[in-house]
């Protein structure tokens, strides 16, 4: 028997998978990519008799791949909070899918393992911008305030590592973020003693220092939208500054549109409290997908970009 991992490389897969690999071992082939690379079950090879875990990918997205290791005879099991359509009712697949807005991969997986590595569990959640959830979650683990901070920014880091077109765009790969991970049951410790993490934490602070310089390339009453330069360095930031920029305008939602070889990548973020999620906006578009607060389009080809911006602009206007 083969066991194969499926995981996006943002910090939601990556703690995910990190919970689950502590517990049950190290053993199992990871099959991974940059944040935007969800298709990944076309990639698993497994055979009858083999298990695939499934983490922090749209099943919907996965869907035929799916159907053909389930027919195959493979087990799986699938844990993710995105948009997932029907969900096949098959002997074979074991599935914790949840797509509540205060829920992400890595809080489902804690759930399932009963807490067993819990303080990744909140690197998880800050990573996947449930800053509240992640704290209640460290209070009831017991840890200090320096401890809930360093969790914090590894969550945040670890995700801003897995924005790019391609790996070449990231400091560190996703999987060989996962192969470093490994070695250590404690975040805290991996933040204060990996010299892998301290290069990719040496790289976010230069990126968002340019990040910050950015100004709006267009703003109504209730919305923004910033474009991009063409640089490895606004590819990475694109998560995070669209995270850090809803905190700022709390009650708009936010568009960071970043190009790309064969048109352009956006990120999406909406208040909860608005009518339309960002998961429902984005999937108005061929490639869009996500969550109720956080959402993005794979692919806008460059001849949809002026219908994008009319449409985001009036669904999200104010006043």
């Amino acid at each position: 028997m083969t066991a194969y991992y499926a995981f996006n490389g943002d910090a939601d897969g990556l703690c995910a998978l990190q919970q689950l690999r502590l517990s049950a071992g190290p053993e199992g082939t990871l099959i991974t990519g940059v944040k935007r690379d969800i298709a990944l079950l076309e990639r698993v090879s497994a055979a009858s008799g083999d298990e695939c875990t499934v983490l922090d990918i749209s099943l919907d997205v996965n869907r035929l791949p799916l159907l053909r290791l389930l027919e195959a005879g493979v087990r799986v099991r699938y844990f993710d909070h995105h948009f997932a359509g029907e969900i096949p009712a098959h002997a074979n697949l074991e599935s914790h899918v949840d797509t509540a807005p205060n829920v992400c991969t890595s809080l489902l997986v804690d759930l399932w393992l009963g807490g067993r590595a819990r303080n990744w569990a909140v690197a998880g959640a800050f990573g996947d911008s449930l800053a509240e959830e992640a704290r209640k979650l460290a209070e009831h683990s017991a840890l200090d305030l320096e401890q809930t901070r360093v969790l914090e920014e590894l969550g945040v880091r670890l995700n801003y590592n897995a924005y790019g077109e391609l790996l070449s765009d990231l400091h560190v790969s996703p999987a060989l973020l996962a192969e470093e991970m490994i070695r250590f049951v404690d975040p805290v410790e991996f933040a204060r003693s990996s010299a892998l993490y301290a290069k990719l934490a040496e790289g976010y602070l230069a990126d968002m220092e340019a990040a910050r310089r950015l100004e709006p390339a267009r703003q109504v009453p209730g919305a923004l939208l910033f474009m991009m330069p063409d640089a490895a360095w606004a590819r990475r930031v694109i998560g995070t500054l669209a995270n850090d920029l809803a905190r700022a305008h709390l009650g708009s939602a936010v568009a960071i549109v970043s190009p790309k070889s064969s048109g352009y990548v956006v990120s999406i973020r909406v208040p909860r409290e608005r009518a339309t999620p960002a998961e429902v906006f984005c999937r108005r578009f061929p490639t869009g997908g996500g969550r109720r607060t956080a959402a993005g389009i794979n692919l806008l080809p460059a001849s949809d970009l002026e219908r994008f911006v009319a449409v985001f602009e009036s669904e999200f206007r104010t006043g």
